[in-house]
């Protein structure tokens, strides 16, 4: 069963307030807080205009919203984008046009991103001579075929 979590969050503009879009949703949408233009093969950061206290033992996760990407190449550039719950700044979006002919326009309110606010654990590290052998082993980057 997932756990509820509540988190201390500010706007200026309560409109921006990230929120589930259908029930089930595990990324909120997050909306721009300004206007932008992205030209082809470019790149802007967009600010959210929200401030989120996320508690220790949690992440935020800025994914890309998959309608952008698909119809219009819109993808976050850095995704996902981490958010520690230690930050305080405005969260924003780091997005690339990956369009090579269209600009893509940006309203203030635009859905541009999600944010998926995760548990994580803490990891310490057990030094070992060597590690447990598994069926892959060391078999890497394309290893498993087309």
């Amino acid at each position: 069963m997932p756990q509820d979590v509540s988190i201390a969050i500010t706007s200026d503009d309560p409109s921006l307030i990230p929120a589930y879009s259908r029930e089930g949703d595990a990324g909120m949408d997050l909306k721009a807080a300004a206007d932008a233009c992205i030209e082809p093969g470019q790149r802007a950061v967009v600010p959210c205009g929200i401030k989120v206290a996320i508690p220790d033992g949690f992440a935020g996760l800025v994914i890309p919203r998959s309608g952008l990407a698909a119809k219009h190449g819109i993808t976050v550039l850095n995704a996902p984008g981490l958010i520690d719950s230690n930050y305080r700044g405005e969260i924003c979006a780091i997005l690339m046009n990956t369009d090579a002919n269209s600009a893509f326009s940006i309203r203030k309110g635009d859905r541009i991103a999600q944010l998926l606010v995760i548990p994580y654990p803490k990891v310490s590290w057990a030094e070992a001579k060597q590690l447990e052998p598994t069926f892959r082993g060391e078999s890497g980057f394309g290893s498993s075929g087309i």
